[in-house]
Protein backbone atom coordinates (compact mmCIF):
# COMPACT_ATOMS: atom_id res chain seq x y z
CA UNK A 1 0.00 0.00 0.00
CA UNK A 2 2.91 2.56 0.70
CA UNK A 3 4.27 1.57 -2.35
CA UNK A 4 1.04 2.53 -4.12
CA UNK A 5 0.86 5.67 -2.38
CA UNK A 6 4.41 6.96 -3.23
CA UNK A 7 3.47 6.04 -7.50
CA UNK A 8 0.36 7.82 -6.88
CA UNK A 9 1.55 11.16 -5.79
CA UNK A 10 4.50 10.94 -7.95
CA UNK A 11 1.81 10.84 -10.79
CA UNK A 12 0.68 14.06 -10.09
CA UNK A 13 -3.12 13.53 -9.70
CA UNK A 14 -3.67 16.85 -9.46
CA UNK A 15 -2.72 17.26 -13.13
CA UNK A 16 -3.75 14.10 -14.78
CA UNK A 17 -6.77 16.06 -16.50
CA UNK A 18 -4.29 18.44 -18.06
CA UNK A 19 -2.85 16.19 -20.19
CA UNK A 20 -5.85 13.17 -20.38
CA UNK A 21 -8.19 16.48 -21.80
CA UNK A 22 -6.27 17.62 -24.62
CA UNK A 23 -6.28 13.78 -26.08
CA UNK A 24 -9.98 13.25 -25.15
CA UNK A 25 -11.59 16.31 -26.22
CA UNK A 26 -9.65 16.34 -29.47
CA UNK A 27 -10.30 12.67 -30.87
CA UNK A 28 -14.16 12.56 -29.74
CA UNK A 29 -14.46 15.99 -31.30
CA UNK A 30 -13.01 14.21 -34.85
CA UNK A 31 -14.11 11.16 -34.87
CA UNK A 32 -17.49 11.58 -32.75
CA UNK A 33 -16.99 7.85 -31.64
CA UNK A 34 -17.13 6.67 -27.88
CA UNK A 35 -15.11 3.60 -28.93
CA UNK A 36 -12.12 1.67 -27.17
CA UNK A 37 -9.78 3.85 -28.84
CA UNK A 38 -10.89 6.84 -26.87
CA UNK A 39 -11.24 5.29 -23.80
CA UNK A 40 -7.96 3.29 -23.96
CA UNK A 41 -5.96 6.53 -25.17
CA UNK A 42 -7.74 8.69 -22.66
CA UNK A 43 -6.83 6.02 -19.44
CA UNK A 44 -3.23 5.92 -20.69
CA UNK A 45 -2.89 9.81 -20.72
CA UNK A 46 -4.77 9.88 -17.61
CA UNK A 47 -2.65 8.11 -15.49
CA UNK A 48 0.29 5.79 -16.75
CA UNK A 49 1.82 8.76 -18.82
CA UNK A 50 1.65 10.89 -16.27
CA UNK A 51 3.62 8.09 -14.34
CA UNK A 52 6.35 8.36 -16.33
CA UNK A 53 6.63 11.98 -16.91
CA UNK A 54 6.51 12.80 -13.41
CA UNK A 55 8.40 9.51 -12.27
CA UNK A 56 11.41 9.52 -14.09
CA UNK A 57 11.59 13.72 -12.89
CA UNK A 58 11.59 13.09 -9.32
CA UNK A 59 14.31 10.23 -9.30
CA UNK A 60 16.17 12.47 -11.51
CA UNK A 61 15.62 15.31 -9.74
CA UNK A 62 16.16 13.79 -6.30
CA UNK A 63 19.00 15.77 -5.12
CA UNK A 64 17.45 19.49 -6.30
CA UNK A 65 14.01 18.47 -5.00
CA UNK A 66 15.57 18.01 -1.49
CA UNK A 67 16.47 21.60 -1.66
CA UNK A 68 13.31 23.14 -3.19
CA UNK A 69 10.20 23.71 0.02
CA UNK A 70 7.95 23.08 -2.62
CA UNK A 71 8.46 19.31 -2.64
CA UNK A 72 6.87 16.87 -1.10
CA UNK A 73 2.86 18.54 -1.85
CA UNK A 74 1.05 18.34 -5.06
CA UNK A 75 3.11 20.73 -6.49
CA UNK A 76 5.69 17.87 -6.49
CA UNK A 77 6.59 14.54 -4.65
CA UNK A 78 9.42 14.17 -2.85
CA UNK A 79 10.48 10.52 -3.66
CA UNK A 80 13.20 8.81 -1.49
CA UNK A 81 15.94 6.87 -3.16
CA UNK A 82 14.53 3.64 -2.01
CA UNK A 83 11.50 3.99 -4.52
CA UNK A 84 13.45 5.05 -7.41
CA UNK A 85 14.07 1.88 -8.89
CA UNK A 86 10.31 1.00 -8.16
CA UNK A 87 8.85 4.28 -9.82
CA UNK A 88 11.36 3.89 -13.00
CA UNK A 89 9.97 0.14 -13.85
CA UNK A 90 6.47 0.93 -12.87
CA UNK A 91 6.23 4.28 -15.28
CA UNK A 92 7.59 2.08 -18.15
CA UNK A 93 5.49 -1.54 -17.66
CA UNK A 94 2.20 0.66 -16.85
CA UNK A 95 2.51 2.75 -20.54
CA UNK A 96 3.50 -0.53 -22.54
CA UNK A 97 0.12 -2.13 -23.01
CA UNK A 98 -1.54 0.99 -24.21
CA UNK A 99 1.51 1.90 -26.24
CA UNK A 100 1.36 -1.24 -28.02
CA UNK A 101 -2.27 -0.81 -28.12
CA UNK A 102 -2.44 2.85 -29.85
CA UNK A 103 0.60 1.85 -32.07
CA UNK A 104 -1.35 -1.16 -33.65
CA UNK A 105 -4.38 0.95 -33.84
CA UNK A 106 -2.71 3.70 -35.31
CA UNK A 107 -1.40 4.92 -38.60
CA UNK A 108 2.20 6.31 -39.90
CA UNK A 109 1.91 10.04 -38.73
CA UNK A 110 0.21 9.54 -35.04
CA UNK A 111 2.86 6.49 -34.61
CA UNK A 112 5.32 8.86 -35.06
CA UNK A 113 3.83 11.55 -33.26
CA UNK A 114 3.45 9.08 -30.28
CA UNK A 115 7.24 7.84 -30.22
CA UNK A 116 8.00 11.66 -30.55
CA UNK A 117 6.10 13.01 -27.51
CA UNK A 118 7.10 9.80 -24.97
CA UNK A 119 10.71 10.35 -26.30
CA UNK A 120 10.11 14.14 -24.83
CA UNK A 121 8.90 13.13 -21.75
CA UNK A 122 11.65 10.56 -21.10
CA UNK A 123 14.44 13.62 -22.40
CA UNK A 124 13.35 16.53 -20.42
CA UNK A 125 14.23 14.77 -17.48
CA UNK A 126 16.84 12.03 -17.89
CA UNK A 127 19.91 11.49 -16.92
CA UNK A 128 22.17 12.39 -20.37
CA UNK A 129 19.20 13.88 -22.08
CA UNK A 130 18.35 16.73 -19.43
CA UNK A 131 16.05 18.73 -22.22
CA UNK A 132 14.96 21.02 -18.93
CA UNK A 133 18.19 22.34 -18.71
CA UNK A 134 18.46 23.44 -21.00
CA UNK A 135 17.59 27.25 -21.46
CA UNK A 136 14.09 27.67 -23.65
CA UNK A 137 14.27 23.97 -24.75
CA UNK A 138 13.12 23.25 -21.20
CA UNK A 139 9.85 25.35 -22.47
CA UNK A 140 9.38 23.81 -25.34
CA UNK A 141 9.21 20.09 -24.42
CA UNK A 142 7.09 20.90 -21.31
CA UNK A 143 4.74 22.54 -23.85
CA UNK A 144 5.01 19.23 -25.95
CA UNK A 145 4.45 16.90 -23.23
CA UNK A 146 0.48 18.62 -23.52
CA UNK A 147 0.07 19.40 -26.59
CA UNK A 148 1.43 16.14 -27.89
CA UNK A 149 -1.53 14.76 -26.47
CA UNK A 150 -4.04 16.88 -28.70
CA UNK A 151 -1.63 16.33 -31.95
CA UNK A 152 -1.68 12.41 -31.29
CA UNK A 153 -4.74 12.71 -30.81
CA UNK A 154 -5.84 14.50 -34.21
CA UNK A 155 -3.58 12.59 -36.28
CA UNK A 156 -5.17 9.08 -34.79
CA UNK A 157 -7.99 10.21 -36.00
CA UNK A 158 -7.53 11.18 -39.17
CA UNK A 159 -7.26 15.25 -39.41
CA UNK A 160 -5.34 16.99 -41.79
CA UNK A 161 -2.89 18.57 -39.67
CA UNK A 162 -1.38 20.72 -42.03
CA UNK A 163 -5.38 22.41 -42.02
CA UNK A 164 -4.25 26.35 -40.87
CA UNK A 165 -7.05 26.62 -38.32
CA UNK A 166 -5.94 23.47 -36.54
CA UNK A 167 -2.23 24.47 -37.12
CA UNK A 168 -3.21 28.08 -35.12
CA UNK A 169 -5.33 25.50 -32.70
CA UNK A 170 -1.90 23.56 -32.10
CA UNK A 171 0.58 26.81 -31.76
CA UNK A 172 -1.96 28.72 -29.48
CA UNK A 173 -2.27 25.71 -26.92
CA UNK A 174 2.25 25.12 -27.39
CA UNK A 175 2.62 28.73 -26.35
CA UNK A 176 0.28 28.16 -23.85
CA UNK A 177 2.19 25.60 -22.30
CA UNK A 178 5.55 27.66 -23.24
CA UNK A 179 4.39 30.15 -20.89
CA UNK A 180 2.91 28.22 -18.11
CA UNK A 181 6.16 26.40 -17.65
CA UNK A 182 8.34 29.41 -18.28
CA UNK A 183 6.31 31.34 -15.78
CA UNK A 184 6.56 27.74 -13.09
CA UNK A 185 10.53 28.04 -13.48
CA UNK A 186 10.59 31.85 -12.02
CA UNK A 187 10.13 30.96 -8.30
CA UNK A 188 12.98 28.34 -8.47
CA UNK A 189 15.17 30.47 -9.57
CA UNK A 190 17.56 30.59 -6.66
CA UNK A 191 16.79 27.03 -6.00
CA UNK A 192 17.97 25.27 -9.27
CA UNK A 193 20.89 27.82 -8.92
CA UNK A 194 22.09 26.43 -5.96
CA UNK A 195 21.77 22.83 -7.69
CA UNK A 196 23.59 24.07 -10.59
CA UNK A 197 20.41 23.20 -12.58
CA UNK A 198 20.13 25.80 -15.74
CA UNK A 199 16.46 26.44 -16.65
CA UNK A 200 15.10 29.70 -18.82
CA UNK A 201 14.61 31.22 -15.80
CA UNK A 202 18.30 30.38 -14.39
CA UNK A 203 19.63 32.16 -18.11
CA UNK A 204 17.34 34.97 -18.49
CA UNK A 205 16.29 36.42 -14.92
CA UNK A 206 13.03 35.75 -13.13
CA UNK A 207 12.26 39.34 -14.77
CA UNK A 208 12.62 38.83 -18.04
CA UNK A 209 11.28 35.30 -17.91
CA UNK A 210 7.80 36.53 -16.16
CA UNK A 211 7.48 39.12 -18.99
CA UNK A 212 8.63 36.43 -21.68
CA UNK A 213 5.60 34.41 -20.32
CA UNK A 214 3.57 37.29 -19.93
CA UNK A 215 3.96 37.73 -24.21
CA UNK A 216 3.61 33.76 -24.75
CA UNK A 217 0.35 34.49 -23.20
CA UNK A 218 -0.85 37.39 -24.93
CA UNK A 219 0.29 35.93 -28.13
CA UNK A 220 -2.01 32.37 -27.58
CA UNK A 221 -4.79 34.53 -26.83
CA UNK A 222 -4.47 36.60 -30.03
CA UNK A 223 -3.88 33.43 -32.24
CA UNK A 224 -7.36 32.06 -31.05
CA UNK A 225 -8.77 35.15 -31.83
CA UNK A 226 -7.61 35.29 -35.38
CA UNK A 227 -8.95 31.65 -35.81
CA UNK A 228 -12.27 32.96 -34.93
CA UNK A 229 -15.64 31.31 -34.57
CA UNK A 230 -15.77 29.49 -31.19
CA UNK A 231 -12.24 29.35 -30.78
CA UNK A 232 -12.40 33.37 -29.60
CA UNK A 233 -14.31 32.71 -26.85
CA UNK A 234 -11.34 30.20 -25.15
CA UNK A 235 -9.11 33.25 -26.05
CA UNK A 236 -11.09 34.31 -22.51
CA UNK A 237 -9.29 31.80 -20.63
CA UNK A 238 -6.10 33.97 -21.11
CA UNK A 239 -7.26 36.83 -19.51
CA UNK A 240 -6.40 35.53 -16.20
CA UNK A 241 -3.11 34.17 -16.61
CA UNK A 242 -2.29 37.51 -17.72
CA UNK A 243 -3.81 39.31 -14.44
CA UNK A 244 -1.92 36.54 -12.31
CA UNK A 245 1.58 36.90 -14.39
CA UNK A 246 1.42 41.01 -14.84
CA UNK A 247 1.07 40.90 -10.90
CA UNK A 248 5.12 39.94 -10.82
CA UNK A 249 6.18 42.21 -13.78
CA UNK A 250 8.79 43.95 -12.02
CA UNK A 251 9.79 40.59 -10.16
CA UNK A 252 13.49 40.19 -9.16
CA UNK A 253 15.37 37.25 -8.46
CA UNK A 254 15.82 37.79 -5.01
CA UNK A 255 12.02 37.60 -4.82
CA UNK A 256 12.01 34.70 -6.83
CA UNK A 257 10.20 32.86 -4.21
CA UNK A 258 7.15 35.26 -4.73
CA UNK A 259 5.70 33.76 -7.79
CA UNK A 260 4.71 30.32 -6.10
CA UNK A 261 1.78 32.46 -5.40
CA UNK A 262 0.97 33.00 -9.00
CA UNK A 263 1.75 29.44 -9.56
CA UNK A 264 -0.89 27.94 -7.10
CA UNK A 265 -3.10 30.24 -8.63
CA UNK A 266 -2.12 28.65 -12.08
CA UNK A 267 -3.56 24.92 -10.33
CA UNK A 268 -7.55 26.02 -10.53
CA UNK A 269 -6.90 28.25 -13.16
CA UNK A 270 -6.25 25.19 -15.64
CA UNK A 271 -9.75 23.87 -14.67
CA UNK A 272 -11.31 27.13 -15.48
CA UNK A 273 -9.70 27.34 -18.97
CA UNK A 274 -10.43 23.40 -19.05
CA UNK A 275 -14.52 24.90 -18.39
CA UNK A 276 -13.88 27.14 -21.48
CA UNK A 277 -12.38 24.92 -23.97
CA UNK A 278 -15.35 22.46 -22.55
CA UNK A 279 -18.05 25.03 -23.80
CA UNK A 280 -15.63 25.50 -27.65
CA UNK A 281 -16.19 21.67 -28.02
CA UNK A 282 -19.39 21.49 -27.28
CA UNK A 283 -20.12 24.33 -29.19
CA UNK A 284 -18.50 23.32 -31.99
CA UNK A 285 -20.05 19.68 -31.95
CA UNK A 286 -23.48 21.55 -31.87
CA UNK A 287 -22.81 23.51 -35.00
CA UNK A 288 -21.43 20.34 -36.88
CA UNK A 289 -24.37 18.47 -36.13
CA UNK A 290 -22.49 16.23 -34.12
CA UNK A 291 -24.68 16.01 -31.02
Amino acid sequence: MEALRQLFWASRPISWINTAYPFAATYLFVTQAFDATFVLGTLFFLIPYNLLMYGINDVFDYESDLRNPRKGGIEGALLAPKWHRLTLWSSVLACLPFVAYLIWVGNLASNAWLLLVLFSVVAYSAKGLRFKERPFLDSLTSAAHFVGPMVFAAALAGANLADPKLLALIAAFGLWGIASHAFGAVQDVRADREANIDSIATKTGARFTTRFAFAAYLLAGLLLLAVGGNASWVAIAAIPYLVVVGRFWNITDETCESANRGWKRFIWLNFFAGFVVTQFVIEAAIESGAV
